[in-house]
């Protein structure tokens, strides 16, 4: 992608490779909500919204 500086190098010596850390953690934290989702709408109501993030109706004014 793109070619690595000494900087870089040195800082991943010093600090870790945030950037694979941060993606490990990004995807684990996928898969865990994945398995919360998949287990909330297997148990839900009907009457439950199909996207947990919206809401059923606008809010009133």
């Amino acid at each position: 992608m793109f070619q690595q500086t000494p900087v870089y190098d040195r800082l991943v010596a010093e600090r870790g490779d945030v950037p694979v850390q941060v993606r490990g953690v990004a995807d684990r934290i996928h898969r865990d909500l994945a398995q919360v989702l998949r287990q909330t709408s297997t148990t839900s109501q009907p009457s439950a919204p199909q996207n947990l993030f919206e809401p059923k109706a606008p809010p009133a004014l």
